[in-house]
C-alpha cells in the first residue's frame, strides 16, 4: 500500500470515528443554556397528573395536564424575579421566592407579584411519549 493511500484510510477511519462519536453525544439530553432538546422524551403521559403536573427542574420545563388527555407545557423560570418554579397544587404552580401562582390551563398569572406569565414550551404527544416539539 501506498503512503497516501495508506494516510487516506487511516484518515477516513478517523474521521468516521469522530462521527461516531458526536452522534452518541448529540442525541436528546440537553442544549448548552440545560434546557430540553428538542424531540427528547420528557415524561410519559401517565406521569402528569390532571389537574395538575410535573416540574422537570433540570430541564427547565413544566409539563401540565389541566384536562384528561390536554398536555400544555411552559418554562420552569418565574417571571418575575427567575426563579424556578417548585410544586403544583390545585390547578396552580407556586414559585417559591414571592409566592407568585399561575394557572396550570396557560400559564397566566393568578396571584403576584409576577406579572406576566409563565412562557409556553412547545410539546408533542405521541402515544404515550411527550417531548419537546
Amino acid at each position: 500500500m501506498s503512503g497516501v493511500a495508506r494516510r487516506t484510510v487511516v484518515a477516513a477511519a478517523g474521521g468516521a470515528g469522530l462521527a461516531a462519536a458526536l452522534t452518541a453525544c448529540g442525541g436528546g439530553g440537553t442544549n448548552d443554556k440545560g434546557e430540553a432538546a428538542e424531540g427528547e422524551t420528557l415524561a410519559r403521559t401517565a406521569d402528569i397528573p390532571v389537574g395538575g403536573g410535573k416540574i422537570l427542574a433540570d430541564k427547565g420545563v413544566i409539563i401540565t395536564q389541566p384536562k384528561a388527555g390536554e398536555f400544555k407545557a411552559f418554562s420552569s423560570k418565574c417571571t418575575h424575579a427567575g426563579c424556578a418554579v417548585s410544586s403544583i397544587k390545585d390547578g396552580v404552580i407556586v414559585c417559591p421566592c414571592h409566592q407568585s401562582q399561575f394557572d396550570v390551563s396557560d400559564g397566566s398569572v393568578k396571584s403576584g407579584p409576577a406579572g406576566s406569565p409563565l412562557p409556553p414550551t412547545p410539546i408533542q404527544v405521541v402515544g404515550d411519549a411527550i417531548s419537546l416539539g
